[in-house]
């Protein structure tokens, strides 16, 4: 198994005068986002990141929650929600 199975070359590129190397070629946007790790060769290999605000990370760490939540939204897609008046009671007392 070679260390290039499943990439192809893109092109090569040359670190400016402060080591940094430009990816527009391969595909890469600003803000875009990459976990960088290295081998014992001094392969480099970037893998995309999506970052999410640590409040949310309770979603994706708690498997019921999730299949919660995925539920609740493949109902609404399909228009299959319930009115919760009490929650927004308050709210409408504001209005009296």
């Amino acid at each position: 198994m070679s260390i290039l199975d499943g990439f192809r070359p893109v092109t090569e590129v040359a670190a400016d005068e402060r080591s940094r190397i430009a990816f527009g070629k391969a595909g890469v946007h600003k803000d875009d986002r990459y976990a960088v790790s290295i081998n014992s060769d001094g392969a480099i290999l970037l893998t995309p990141l999506a970052s999410i605000p640590k409040r949310e990370l309770l979603v994706w760490e708690n498997e019921e929650l999730k299949a919660s939540l995925f539920r609740g939204l493949a109902d609404a897609a399909e228009d299959k929600t319930t009115r919760l008046d009490w929650l927004t009671e308050d709210e409408n007392d504001d209005d009296e």
